[in-house]
């Protein structure tokens, strides 16, 4: 289900500029538990990812974990076990190494990729195929975890218009994608901790199997320093899949809770 970690992207801008934020937004210690529903009945599993620090080459490192699984009675036809990771510089954001290890009811993915930022390449390690190439990026390239992470430091939350999109380059599997995000506006939801004000955005994906159409996922984010990533809407070319914040930890600013 790769779908369950979409929302981990959050994530040439039309009319505002990425600019780094004078906090940052997260720091090691941060960590979120996700519950997933499908079609807004069934329970279909649940998803954590957390901020680590590490070295990666000697350099300093924030080692960021995402784990996915499905559970209840989806398990018993269709079990879920997903890991993505990504190794970001703690200044410019950027990846140097990204895997990708998951078992969706069988479809089995082993990849591990090493980015050369300064060069402009990915060196991909197909673990399952015993298979490796390098190819070409962008400048500046992102992975589909690091993305979000990104985003959240480097968006211009003052400078957004409705309707405003920004494009990233990102490298996914053993390719380049232009990953395109449209704002939508403020928001109140109400959530697990109360009502929230939030930012609202649509990730563009890909139209096929898994979403109905290009504008199918629907994200929104806490409205306040953290950028908090509270609830995902994805509607599925059978049925829907929603995912909310749970649980959380380590944040590093307050965060507003609407009060009635």
């Amino acid at each position: 289900m790769k779908k369950m970690f979409l929302f981990l992207v959050l994530i040439s801008a039309v009319s505002f500029n990425l600019e780094a934020q004078s906090e940052s937004a997260f720091d090691a210690g941060e960590w979120f538990k996700f519950e997933m529903s499908y079609s807004g009945f069934f329970k279909a599993g649940y998803a954590t990812i957390e901020v680590k620090d590490n070295n990666y080459k000697g350099t300093p490192v924030y080692h960021i974990i995402g784990k996915g699984w499905t559970t209840g009675p989806i398990k018993w036809f269709f079990k879920v076990e997903d890991r993505y990771e990504t190794f970001i510089d703690k200044e410019r954001y950027l990846p140097y190494k990204f895997i990708r290890k998951i078992d969706e009811g069988g479809h089995i993915k082993n990849i591990e990729i090493e980015f050369d930022q300064s060069q402009r390449l990915a060196h991909v390690h197909n673990k399952k195929k015993n298979a490796q190439k390098t190819l070409a990026t962008k400048p500046d390239v992102q992975d589909m975890v690091s993305t979000f992470y990104y985003l959240r430091n480097k968006l211009d939350i003052k400078g957004l218009k409705k309707n405003d999109e920004v494009l990233i380059d990102m490298f996914f599997d053993e390719e380049n994608y232009a990953f395109k995000l449209k704002y939508l506006g403020e928001d109140v939801i109400e959530t697990e901790f109360g009502k929230v004000a939030t930012l609202k955005f649509r990730p563009y994906v890909m139209a096929g199997r898994v979403f109905k159409e290009e504008e199918s996922l629907t994200l929104w984010v806490s409205n306040d320093k953290n950028k908090l990533p509270l609830r995902v809407q994805a509607d599925l070319a059978v049925g829907s899949l929603r995912a909310d914040l749970l649980a959380f930890k380590g944040l590093i600013h307050p965060f507003n809770i609407i009060m009635d």
